[in-house]
């Protein structure tokens, strides 16, 4: 039998398919203006016995491919347990949300936060403000790690946030330094939530955001705390989907 979990998220959108528990099949795309065309485009081809979707375009897969759902708070749980295990703590920060998420030793939720009605502290977030200083996305965090000092980013709010950017800019502020100051802002809000739910254990860090070299180091700084990034943190919902409808078959 073959199951198949998909992660509708803001940005992207993961598809993982199971046979015998082992990975068999891993495909993303951008989500773009039509989630569901994209969504078709990803299944297109592809065998399986039972699909269950999950991430924020869920309800909207659900009526296009008569499929279940699952929220994205289990579909974590499930697929970083399923990767490390005895995680205590998930930490997962994507395109415009940020979930902080607290198991118990038999891996079921305990307590969870979400952060889903802005863009401050996402990857969003993060997006505009590397475009903000003439960074890629993919440069932003390795260019922040070489600040040697670090400036204060007083907004979290997108547009005043980049207005701020912009005027440390003009007066001739080093981008690294900047770009450090945004990362701080960034993981200031996310061990906030972090310590609101969470133990003093291991973090599992998932979602598109923890393929950044600069959050990943200052949480562990911050948190004093080891900080675990899978080998593919994007695929982590739609893992855990997939493992969802092999057990609800």
């Amino acid at each position: 039998m073959r199951y198949a979990g998909i992660d509708i998220g803001s940005r992207t959108i993961e598809l993982v398919v199971l046979k015998d528990l082992e990975i068999i099949e891993k495909r993303q795309t951008d989500t773009g203006f039509d989630p569901m065309t994209r969504a078709g485009e990803l299944l297109d081809g592809l065998e399986y016995d039972r699909i269950l979707a999950t991430g924020y375009g869920r309800n909207l897969f659900e009526i296009s491919f008569d499929a279940p759902t699952v929220t994205e708070i289990k579909a974590y749980g499930v697929g970083a347990g399923s990767l490390f295990h005895n995680v205590g703590t998930i930490l997962d920060i994507g395109g415009q949300d940020t979930k902080a998420i607290a198991l118990n030793e038999n891996g079921k939720i305990t307590k969870f936060e979400m952060n889903d009605r802005c863009a401050a502290g996402t990857g969003k977030f993060l997006e505009i403000m590397a475009r903000s200083l003439g960074y890629t996305i993919d440069q932003f965090g390795t260019e922040a790690l070489k600040a040697t000092k670090n400036l204060q980013i007083n907004s979290m709010c997108t547009v005043f946030a980049e207005s701020e950017v912009t005027s440390l800019v003009a007066k001739g502020e080093d981008p690294q330094e900047i770009a450090l100051g945004l990362h701080r802002s960034v993981v200031r809000r996310a061990v906030g939530m972090l310590k609101r739910v969470s133990a003093d254990n291991d973090i599992v860090f998932a979602g598109g955001v923890a393929k950044n070299p600069c959050i990943r180091r200052l949480l562990e700084e911050t948190l004093k705390r080891q900080v675990l990034v899978p080998e593919d943190p994007q695929m982590v919902g739609a893992l855990g989907a997939a493992l969802l409808a092999g057990e609800n078959k």
